[in-house]
């Protein structure tokens, strides 16, 4: 390997050039010493052979030993759906086109929280088929599965069939049906899909029970199935129905207005 060759005495930069080296505040550097080595393949130089086999896990492997997982207060562990490996028209999808799956079975709860006087059981129980936020949670790797631990609030709904149309929002959760996208301009012109403005209003088709105040009592939700509401333009989780459908599920909050 080169060496580094350090002095204290004063070289200008002038003299420093005419010897070929580097110069850096009265240090003098060696030219070899300014190059990084090739020491093959998976040495100094990356090659991406040096990745080939490299397997990075974003989950929380749990070690055989342990053989159940209990989660605290208001968290619940769901085991995740496997990623869809197939289009509906059969195609096969590469891992890096597989969506990744936002729902579950919930396979143990916490015993809930407490919100001023009163005990806040978890509102879903063990194998209840779930629909959960995108980014929610930690995933853990436990039993040979895929499992997710997060908290109550994460949960968007209850889906007891395969269709997210059939959902049942909870908390202060609300399921829209998004408008379709206008085709043409105000001037008549027709619009390709690539210039389509994304519509921010839709028809609710469900709602949850409500928020929980300081007691612990819900409080009703401002809309009600049938609305058509304007809500904010990237808030909620998109899904798609099985006929193609496309549904929004988000909070209350992020609905701003009712039109009529």
């Amino acid at each position: 390997m080169a060496s580094v060759q350090l002095s204290g005495t004063g070289l200008d930069a002038a003299t420093a050039a005419r010897r070929g080296l580097a110069f850096v505040d009265g240090l003098r550097l060696s030219p070899s010493a300014l190059k990084v080595p090739s020491t093959g393949a998976c040495g100094f130089s990356l090659h991406r052979r040096c990745f080939r086999g490299l397997v990075v896990k974003a989950a929380t492997v749990i070690a055989p030993k342990y053989t159940s997982i209990k989660p605290l207060g208001d968290r619940v562990l769901v085991k995740i759906k496997s990623s869809e490996e197939k289009t509906t028209g059969g195609i096969f999808l590469p891992s890096t086109a597989q969506s990744k799956p936002q729902g579950g079975e919930v396979v143990a709860i916490g015993e809930g929280r407490t919100i001023g006087k009163n005990k806040v059981e978890i509102g879903v129980q063990t194998g209840t088929q779930i629909v959960y936020s995108k980014y929610s949670g930690t995933e853990l790797e436990f039993g040979g599965s895929n499992h997710l631990i997060l908290k109550e609030d994460d949960i968007v709904g209850i889906l007891e069939t395969d269709d997210v149309k059939d959902l049942k929002p909870l908390n202060d959760r609300v399921l829209l049906k998004i408008a379709e996208a206008e085709e043409k301009t105000a001037g008549g012109l027709l619009l390709t899909e690539a210039t389509k403005e994304k519509p921010s209003f839709g028809t609710v088709i469900a709602i949850g029970p409500g928020p929980l105040d300081e007691q612990g009592s819900r409080k009703p939700l401002p809309v009600t199935p049938g609305n058509t509401v304007l809500h904010s333009k990237y808030a909620g989780n998109e899904f798609k129905s099985s006929d193609g459908t496309d549904y929004i599920v988000l909070r209350a909050s992020d609905i701003m207005a009712i039109l009529s």
